[in-house]
């Protein structure tokens, strides 16, 4: 096994803003966190992909227009809108489903990174998804980490 040196290991933080809609909109962050990637000249390595905030998440998925109305479907169905559920008691904003979905799917990814790319599937793609009850402005934390 080879060893490095805490000097050749890179650590590169940036953020991607987007606006979104809520409402489980779901947006392809993939080509802006490859971005990020070339731009830190981590060779190998991996990109940490995180969303601060409680009521949006981070997956993959294939992005197509089928399971873009089916992930919401079936969070719908698992998690419901219209729910009273306890969260909705407490702070009276109507977006408890909206938490208990974040949860559900989680705030971070991570991916390896070999010869300057991200390693997905042929068909997967990195996925912003917002489920608050409103739209707005988000940032997702993207750490490049590893080797040039």
């Amino acid at each position: 096994m080879a060893k490095e040196t805490a000097d050749s290991w890179k650590i590169h933080t940036h953020a991607v803003e987007l606006r979104t809609q809520g409402q489980d909109q779901v947006l392809d962050i993939t080509h802006a966190v490859q971005a990020l990637v070339q731009k830190s000249g981590v060779q190998e390595g991996q990109a940490l992909v995180f969303v601060p905030g409680a009521t949006a998440s981070v997956t993959t998925l294939e992005y197509e227009p089928g399971l873009l109305k089916d992930l919401p479907a079936l969070l719908e169905e698992l998690i419901s809108s219209r729910r009273d559920w306890e969260h909705n008691r407490t702070w009276g904003d109507g977006n408890g489903g909206s938490h208990l979905r974040a949860a559900l799917l989680g705030p971070s990814l991570t991916v390896p990174v070999a010869e300057g790319a991200l390693m997905l599937g042929t068909w997967q793609q990195i996925v912003f998804i917002d489920h608050d009850t409103r739209g707005r402005k988000r940032r997702v934390v993207v750490q490049v980490t590893g080797r040039g």
